[in-house]
């Protein structure tokens, strides 16, 4: 049940991505169309920095769980070759908890927001006057799902611990290797 849900959560977390990718690749048709008009016909569009921000903002969130799943967050992995390997599962296990009780503390926070958001019916203080909560609920559902997808891993990296496979705990939480690296680029 677990890896079909982790399995699932990878799936989506690719999509996610994509969506995100589509939505800067917008944005800078968005801003080229705008610098055009501005430049030749000396008329603007109105608000393309605005939705650009949103959009960068989106897309962001929408693609933390796939780097995640691709272990490509940024880690300090200078101390692991001076400690035993047999704490680096541990050690992983503890980055990932971290990173991912962060990221709660985020999506509580931002859960506070989007409630004023709706309750005050917000906003933004441009000319658009884009209610706020169109851009904040799928940056808080990004969020969400990038919490959602650390704690399926945590709980399949634990398992497959228990289980003896530090083989598979390696894949899912340790550092990627540069053979590793090297075969994800060539496909």
């Amino acid at each position: 049940m677990l890896d079909k849900l982790l399995g699932g959560a990878q799936r989506l977390s690719l999509w996610m991505t994509w969506l995100g990718g589509t939505l800067i690749v917008f944005s800078a048709f968005l801003i080229t169309l705008e610098v055009f008009l501005r430049r030749v016909f000396n008329i603007s569009l109105g608000g393309a920095d605005e939705i650009s921000g949103y959009a960068f903002g989106v897309a962001t969130a929408l693609a933390l769980s796939f780097a995640l799943f691709e272990r490509a967050h940024i880690r300090v992995d200078a101390l692991l070759g001076a400690i035993p390997k047999a704490l680096h599962p541990f050690i992983n296990l503890f980055g990932l908890v971290l990173l991912t009780g962060f990221a709660l503390v985020i999506v509580v926070m931002v859960c506070g927001m989007v409630a004023d958001t709706l309750a005050n019916g917000s906003r933004s203080i441009t000319p658009m006057r884009v209610p706020l909560a169109i851009p904040q609920i799928p940056w808080l559902l990004g969020w969400m799902f990038f919490v959602g997808s650390g704690v399926l891993i945590a709980l399949t990296a634990i398992r497959q611990y228990f289980r003896g496979d530090l083989a598979a705990v390696q894949d899912l939480i340790g550092v990627k290797s540069l053979d590793e690296q090297i075969e994800d680029e060539t496909v």
